[in-house]
């Protein structure tokens, strides 16, 4: 029988899911390995030891700021992986200019500086601003003396690449993107070289050889992006030469094949900013011109077959600003210039022509007598001088290419102190290399590229590379790194090159062992121009006369035969040592 009072029923309990279990583990061990028994006692405290702040202390510390600290549980790993781009390393400094003048104060006169300063020093919160400040920059120079940020650890180390096999990797290939394929005839480089651009005049310079429809553009092109032009240049006529200009990188000087000189600026459009009249400028084609050193940096000069020099002004092109015929002394024959030679190291009023005729003449601008304008002839040359350059090093040794060889030249001789050996094929351009005293390039007509280190050896190129098959090579010219080359050729194409550190990092004392070499030869000239000399006054006591041919026996023109035969010997070529006067 239930009952019906609910307060005295006991609750019902519901039984968990859960089975509740019992978890022990047995220990296998006995109790004396398990080490003896800690027994812990109370000790009172004891003072080891009392260290007490030191105020001078910190002087002689800085505190480190910012701090940049890592913490990481997992394990540090390394990824490796494998670059196969080409990375640049290049060095970066700050250029500090002095700024903040007042608008009537110009910095550049010395007594506005020093009267602007006597009043600053005067006024009385100059001392107070000084003081101030004094606080802030010595923390900074505490700062700078706890680490040397400017060290150089490996300083003077130069790499010796005596040893080392020269030479030269392709990086690229500029084409001309014309369909009419015209001859590269002339190579710039952008001044600024961490701007890597390169310009270059495309154009046929054959009597009569173009043909219709052809372009009459020029382009500059960038080496990070060679697979098209970086700009046009699109001038009246084609361009034969273009040169940058070395104070504003964004104008360029263009001679052109109908004679006239103009000027472009790539902030103002892909046509020229101004050209020359067509009455006031050159009769045959502009071949080359070059930028003068001046307070504006808008001059230049120009040279032309038709035998004249022009001298320009880019802000005024409607006339040149003086003009000189070239004509050597005692003489009547105008020679027609193909290069042009400019370097205000020199002089600022100096300059060298080389003629098609084979002579190298030495002008100056602003001579005494307006008859010593054309100086000194050089001849030696046996066809058109292609390049000239004064050596970077020592400006008073200049080389020269044309025909079959390369000369070196000293101002005071007038026979080359150093010749290099008759090749097979024209040679057609070169230059000095901007970062090595006694290194020197040359291409030729049949598509090889030389480089000559008279450091090591001077009797054969140090590296030969062949650029084209079956294209004569027609312009060349080396970044100022001298590193990178662009070799132009009759096809279009403009070939990129690197070459190895070896031919452009400067060797231990080579710029004094070189200045020795070229002394020495120089002295070498000098005594044989004194024997000759000599001998032509010998000849004139003797009563024979100045122009005498001197006897020469057989055996000696054999001799000289050989000498001829072996410096103009090709490889795998061999000559008789039989004298034709023995036959």
């Amino acid at each position: 029988r239930h009952s019906t009072d609910r307060s005295t029923r006991a609750p019902r309990r519901r039984r968990s899911p859960f089975v509740a279990m019992e978890i022990y583990y047995m220990y296998a061990k006995t109790r004396k390995e398990f080490g003896r028994h800690a027994r812990f006692e109370d000790e009172p405290c004891e003072v080891v030891s009392d260290i007490r702040p030191e105020p001078e202390l910190k002087l002689d510390y800085i505190e480190r700021n910012p701090v940049v600290t890592t913490v990481q549980v997992a394990p540090d790993l390394s990824e490796h992986e494998a670059n196969t781009q080409q990375i640049t390393y290049a060095d970066r400094g700050f250029a500090h200019v002095e700024g903040g003048w007042p608008k009537e104060v110009d910095p550049t006169e010395v007594e506005h500086v020093l009267r602007f300063r006597k009043k600053v020093e005067k006024d009385e919160e100059y001392i107070a601003s000084v003081a101030a400040l004094g606080a802030e920059v010595e923390d900074l120079v505490r700062q700078n003396n706890a680490v040397d940020i400017y060290e150089e650890y490996f300083h003077g180390s130069g790499g010796d690449h005596s040893s080392e096999q020269p030479y030269a990797k392709t990086l690229t290939v500029f084409r001309d993107p014309c369909a009419i394929k015209r001859g590269a005839s002339y190579i710039s480089w952008n001044p600024d070289v961490e701007n890597r651009k390169c310009a270059i005049a495309y154009s046929i310079l054959g009597f009569q050889q173009q043909p219709e429809g052809m372009a009459l553009s020029s382009y500059i092109w960038d080496v990070n992006a060679p697979n098209k032009p970086d700009f046009e240049l699109q001038g009246p006529s084609q361009l034969c030469c273009v040169n940058y200009n070395p104070k504003d990188t964004n104008v360029l000087s263009g001679g052109m094949y109908n004679g006239q000189v103009g000027f472009f600026d790539v902030r103002k459009g892909h046509q020229p900013v101004d050209t020359s009249p067509i009455e006031k400028s050159h009769r045959d084609p502009c071949y080359d011109m070059d930028w003068l050193q001046s307070k504006t940096g808008t001059e230049c000069f120009s040279v032309s077959t038709d035998g004249m020099v022009f001298w320009w002004d880019t802000r005024r092109l409607g006339e040149p600003v003086e003009e000189l015929r070239l004509v050597e002394k005692n003489s009547d024959v105008v020679l027609g210039a193909v290069s042009v030679e400019y370097e205000s190291i020199a002089g600022p009023t100096k300059f060298m022509i080389g003629t098609e005729q084979g002579t190298i003449l030495m002008c100056n601008r602003k001579a005494k007598n307006p008859a010593d304008r054309v100086g000194t002839s050089y001849h030696g040359h046996h066809g058109p001088v292609y390049s000239l350059e004064r050596n970077p090093f020592n400006p008073k040794y200049f080389m020269s290419i044309g025909d079959w060889s390369a000369r070196v030249w000293m101002e005071d001789l007038k026979t080359p102190i150093m010749t290099t050996r008759y090749h097979n094929s024209y040679l057609t351009g070169g230059t000095w290399s901007p970062t090595r005293p006694g290194v020197f390039f040359t291409i030729k007509g049949n598509g090889e590229f030389d480089a000559w280190d008279y450091y090591y050896k001077q009797n054969d190129p140090a590296l030969s590379v062949k650029v084209t098959e079956g294209v004569s090579l027609t312009s060349f010219n080396v970044q100022d790194t001298g590193r990178l080359v662009t070799i132009g050729a009759a096809d279009g194409s403009a070939t990129l090159m690197e070459l190895c550190e070896g031919l452009y990092t400067p060797q231990p004392n080579e710029k004094q062992s070189v200045n020795q070499m070229f002394d020495r030869e120089t002295k070498r000239e000098k005594n044989l121009e004194a024997a000759a000399k000599d001998a032509r006054n010998a000849a004139k006591r003797a009563g024979r006369g100045g122009d005498a041919c001197l006897e020469v026996s057989d055996a000696k023109i054999a001799d000289v035969e050989k000498d001829f035969l072996s410096m103009t010997v090709k490889s795998g070529v061999t000559f008789s040592d039989k004298s034709p006067l023995d036959a």
